[in-house]
């Protein structure tokens, strides 16, 4: 067991360097690299959360200007329909007014022309009168012997 000890003493002896070294090397590798390494990836970590923070606010500001985009859009749009309904109710009224007076003016027309009508049958019954009697005494006249008048048969 002795024998052992020596040996494990020997070894732990020999092996000293190895660990003083290898402790350097990982004090050395804590400052040279660790160090700066974990400096730039807080510094990479920050500089990405802001980004990202940035395109969150981006995009919220993007989304708001949309909407009021959209709005706007909604208003020209009703704007527009609200003039389109004026512009055909201005065109039915004066279409209205233009039938109005066609209308009238048509009635007019029609007016007179029953009024020309009216005196034209009222004419033409005076005339078929006077013929009317005319015809009876040249029918009477030549029927009647020749010296009978018409007019002594009327009385």
């Amino acid at each position: 067991m002795d024998q052992i000890l020596n040996q494990l003493g020997g070894l732990v002896l020999g092996s000293v360097p190895t660990i003083v070294l290898f402790i350097l090397l990982v004090a050395t590798y804590g400052l040279l690299v660790r160090r700066p390494l974990d400096r730039v990836l807080a510094e990479r970590r920050a500089r990405t959360s802001g980004a990202i923070e940035q395109a969150r606010r981006s995009i919220a500001a993007a989304e708001a200007e949309t909407a009021a985009y959209e709005e706007r859009l909604r208003n020209a749009r009703v704007e527009i329909f609200q003039m389109r309904d004026k512009k055909l109710k201005q065109w039915n009224a004066e279409r209205e007014a233009a039938l109005a007076q066609v209308r009238q003016h048509t009635q007019d027309r029609v007016h007179g022309a029953k009024q020309e009508i009216a005196q034209s049958a009222h004419e033409a019954r005076l005339q078929i009168a006077e013929m009317s009697e005319e015809l009876s005494s040249r029918i009477l006249n030549a029927v009647l012997p020749a010296g009978v008048h018409a007019t002594e048969v009327a009385q």
